[in-house]
């Protein structure tokens, strides 16, 4: 589509107009990880938010269809990491298997969570709430341990990634 031309379309009969209508949104690239039976297992989300101050409350949505929901859909802890601009590696071994983060830099937290090494920022939850929502599922953590650096974010815009310039 060129640029300032406006498409209107139905969301609900038009899935690719509407997944690219949200692309249109650049949004930092994060990875959860928790652990489960197979071990250390983690996922690559672009759903990330923060909720809550007071208490401290951040959210993530994973998809249902998701390989990897099982794992996250039950976790009563996880950790969301920001990643750096160069740390577009470790997004794509994730994104090539659940249980990649064995094989990436990483430290066990207090609780024995993987904590990836230079993210931008990690959220150490506890699962504080989960709500139905269509194909996702909202999952709402109580942050007991942060920790940040600062640094270039990995951004994804229209299908792509790229970096955000701190200045």
């Amino acid at each position: 589509m060129e640029a300032g031309t406006l498409a209107t379309f139905d969301p609900a009969s038009d899935a690719d107009s509407f997944r690219g209508a949200l692309g249109t949104f650049v949004t930092g690239v994060t990875v959860v990880t928790t652990d489960s039976p197979e071990g250390p297992v983690a996922i690559v989300a672009n759903s990330f938010a923060s909720v809550s101050l007071d208490p401290p409350l951040v959210l993530w949505s994973p998809a249902k269809a998701s390989k990897r929901f099982e794992h996250f859909a039950g976790s009563r802890r996880f950790a969301v990491h920001v990643l750096s601009a160069d740390q577009r590696d470790v997004c794509a071994a994730i994104v090539k298997s659940k249980t990649a983060i064995k094989d990436i830099p990483t430290h066990q937290s207090h609780c024995g969570m993987p904590i990836i090494e230079n993210a931008l920022a990690t959220f150490e939850c506890n699962l504080h709430a989960t709500h139905d929502a269509g194909d996702h599922v909202i999952v709402v953590g109580l942050v007991t341990k942060a920790h940040h650096v600062g640094g270039n974010p990995l951004v994804f815009h229209a299908g792509q990634y790229g970096e955000f310039k701190v200045t």
